[in-house]
């Protein structure tokens, strides 16, 4: 009577307690061989798999390690005060990476763009090219856009008029006008072989002339008389006077280094000369992918030298550097200005047109560029860089030949993401050490000088320094004060590098997404006429083989 119904929980404990043990048993198994598969798994991922990344990755490593080394190395040495002689002697292993890389640039330049565009016929290269031009001039003016709302919040140079910034070093004068003029006479070289060491540059000389001036001397007031008083009516007189005056006049000048300009579109002019020869330029297209081919091979042997450049690159300039405590302190703020801006424009934005354009993973597509960036922080050359670059896309991210060898030498030379943003951030900064407050209409005119200037750098390093001369010009700044930032350029000019190479290889991804139609039909083609090829020696041989037979059955009769 008092018994009291079970309940569920122990209806529940009932039946496990009853439960056979085989079921336990399977259980245990089970839990058993998952583990042992387990096990297996992550002791294939430690050997085999951990093994195979290193193989893949092991120049990325190297590379990265030469960075951190060489930083902790040119720390170490700054004690010792070398002198400049031993700095000079100290780098000079990265001087030698520099030459060697430099040497590749000028025929990389040439072959990659008679090669990457011969390929493609003139509708598809013309389709790829206002793509890429559209890319370059969307993503440099997001850029300035960045650096200018950068410097307006954070205001570096309010605070630089309390303890004076220190100038150093002297900038030589340019006319905006005389620069852009400049650029468009480079496009059109006179002399290619002159081009592959020279570029032309206006020089200012000064020239004294003496000039007739004619003067109006009234003398009715300076001799105090009335014209009744004189009985000739003689009241005004003419004196001619000679003076001297000193005029600067623009003349013929060239300055050392590739004219990568002028070569860029030569080989675009070239290449689509020999795609329109079809059959009759397969000789020059040959030759010229067999010299990309060489070329790319000798970057696969440089570029086990370059961590050891690197290294010595990035220890010599910090041994170089004169006093850190003013970089730190008066241009502190400056630095982490464009450093921001740098950042937000090359981690934020350009990842985001990407992910935007081709629905993919931007940083997959990133990490596959390490060793690119890494060299570009290194050398601080974008065009150094190239040949790693091409090397980065092709074999680690799969980007179609004919986009890479069409976008990249052109975006080295004229898509500067980075330096259009320091130059805008640096003439802004200027401005406010100057206690001078711009406009709209100045920023906007700064804006689009930047824009402009940055296509004018050239892919060497502190080429950004010399086109800062027009965006101060621009905007009635005092040129002499870009000597302020000199003491902190060598370091942001490797940042801005590495934001070029960036954009230029994003660029690429985004293009070769864009241009698939394109590069699809021109597949098919290619497909076709070699089917056609290879039937019409087959239809010869037997064409052949028929007039044999007919032949040798005309002789036996």
């Amino acid at each position: 009577m008092n018994e009291k119904p079970p309940t569920s929980a122990t209806l529940f404990l009932n039946e496990d307690a009853d439960r056979p043990p085989v079921a336990r048993r399977r259980l245990r198994g089970a839990m058993e061989r998952s583990a042992s598969s387990l096990k297996e798994r992550m002791s294939s991922v430690s050997r085999e798999k951990v093994k195979g990344f290193l193989r893949r990755n092991l120049f990325v490593l190297f590379t990265v390690a030469a960075v951190a080394v060489g930083v902790v190395l040119g720390f170490a040495l700054r004690p010792h005060n070398l002198s400049l002689r031993g700095i000079k002697y100290f780098a000079f292993p990265g001087e030698l990476l520099m030459r060697m890389l430099q040497m590749l640039v000028l025929p990389l330049i040439v072959s990659s763009l008679v090669t990457g565009i011969s390929s493609l016929d003139s509708k598809a290269s013309g389709k790829m090219g206002v793509r890429a031009v559209v890319y370059y001039m969307v993503t440099t003016l997001i850029a300035v856009f960045i650096g200018i709302v950068i410097v307006t919040i954070i205001q570096p140079g309010k605070g630089s008029r309390d303890s004076p910034v220190v100038k150093s070093g002297n900038i030589e004068p340019v006319q905006a006008a005389d620069a852009f003029l400049d650029l468009i006479r480079n496009m059109f070289p006179p002399n290619l072989v002159e081009a592959c060491f020279k570029q032309y540059k206006t020089v200012y000389k000064k020239t004294v002339r003496i000039r007739n001036v004619t003067l109006t001397l009234n003398l009715t007031d300076s001799l105090n008389i009335t014209e009744s008083d004189l009985s000739v009516n003689l009241s005004r007189v003419l004196h001619t006077i000679q003076e001297t005056v000193e005029e600067t006049v623009p003349a013929s000048g060239s300055s050392n280094g590739v004219n990568a300009l002028g070569l860029v579109v030569f080989s675009m002019c070239f290449g689509l000369v020999v795609g329109s020869m079809k059959q009759q330029g397969q000789a020059l297209r040959d030759f010229f992918d067999c010299l990309n081919e060489a070329i790319m091979r000798l970057v696969s042997i440089i570029i086990w030298y370059a961590p050891v450049g690197i290294l010595f690159l990035i220890a010599g300039k910090i041994v170089e550097m004169k006093n850190l405590a003013e970089v730190g302190g008066q241009l502190g703020m400056y630095t982490v200005s464009v450093i921001v801006g740098l950042l937000i424009h090359g981690l934020l934005v350009l990842p985001l047109l990407y992910f935007l354009v081709t629905r993919k993973n931007p940083y997959g597509f990133i990490a596959g560029l390490l060793q690119a960036l890494i060299t570009a922080l290194g050398t601080s050359s974008s065009s150094a860089t190239l040949p790693i670059t091409f090397r980065c896309l092709e074999e680690n991210n799969r980007v179609d030949k004919r986009v890479t060898r069409f976008i990249l030498p052109v975006g080295a030379t004229i898509n500067m993401d980075g330096t259009a943003l320091y130059e805008a951030v640096a003439a802004i900064f200027i401005a406010q050490v100057n206690d001078m407050d711009l406009n709209f209409g100045q920023i906007l005119t700064i804006s689009i000088t930047a824009t402009a200037a940055s296509i004018g750098a050239a892919g060497i390093p502190q080429a950004g320094l010399v086109t800062m001369v027009i965006v101060l010009t621009s905007v009635g700044l005092p040129t002499e004060d870009i000597t302020l930032i000199i003491a902190v350029d060598w370091f942001l000019d490797r940042l801005r590098t590495t934001t070029n190479v960036l954009g230029d290889s994003l660029g690429a991804g985004i293009v070769e997404h864009l241009s698939r139609a394109e590069l699809k039909s021109q597949d098919a083609e290619v497909r076709n006429s070699v089917l056609e090829e290879n039937e019409k020696p087959y239809q010869l041989i037997c064409q052949e083989n028929d007039s044999l037979n007919h032949r040798n059955g005309e002789t036996s009769m």
